[in-house]
């Protein structure tokens, strides 16, 4: 399947660079290392309160891949490039789909490093818990500056900061590659529709949207 570049929507084209790991950046002296880059790009982005990773997107080849295709362009964000299958056949997803997001976890370590990702688990009854949701807005910040995506396991209908509702009544899986106002909003790369690859949630809207299932950060 063609792999497209997920839009940027926070940095202009005139004012990035690219950096290690595929991060869209600021443009800093041409002397300047990786790690120096890297750092600018950070400290430029915390000021403003926002980050958005650089995601080679793929959509999900059929409706019950989104498990594997959900870690696929999180891991893009790396420079990674996995087949989907070979995520799908680590993950032990069926046409009922992958079972939870702690299949989804010990795949993001092997290809990231051991312990590097953890599973967080969302009771249905606790989404509203400002603690929770204060979790989850600081696990994405967290998760984004170190140049990786957040995989969430989701269920049910959430609408996004454009109005627009998207429902998996069944449960899906998306990747969460940015925020902006220190993480009051999040980016989403969701890869059940390429028209609608990419789109911005309120994180109480995405708490609430996890809730009974977890991610992985």
């Amino acid at each position: 399947m063609a792999t497209t570049l997920l839009r940027k929507t926070v940095l202009t084209a005139a004012g990035i660079a690219a950096t290690a790991g595929g991060i869209a950046g600021p443009a800093v002296a041409a002397q300047a290392t990786p790690a120096e880059r890297a750092a600018a790009q950070v400290t430029t982005d915390r000021k403003h309160g926002e980050r958005e990773l650089d995601v080679r997107y793929e959509a999900q080849p059929n409706f019950y891949f989104c498990g594997p295709a959900a870690a696929r362009n999180a891991l893009s964000v790396q420079g990674k490039n996995i087949d989907v299958h070979a995520m799908a056949k680590e993950m032990g997803t069926t046409e009922s789909g992958t079972n939870s997001i702690n299949d989804i976890t010990p795949v993001l370590n092997k290809e990231t490093g051991k312990d590097v990702y953890k599973s967080t688990e969302i009771p249905m009854d606790k989404a509203r818990d400002r603690d929770k949701v204060d979790k989850l807005r600081a696990d994405v910040v967290r998760t984004v500056d170190d140049g990786r995506a957040v995989v969430a396991n989701i269920a049910g209908t959430a609408t996004d900061t454009d109005g627009n509702a998207h429902s998996f009544e069944g449960g899906h899986y998306i990747s969460v590659v940015g925020y902006r106002d220190d993480g009051k909003i999040v980016t989403i790369a969701d890869s059940a529709n390429p028209t609608q690859a990419s789109y911005r949630m309120d994180v109480d809207e995405l708490a609430r949207w996890i809730a009974s299932r977890g991610y992985s950060s």
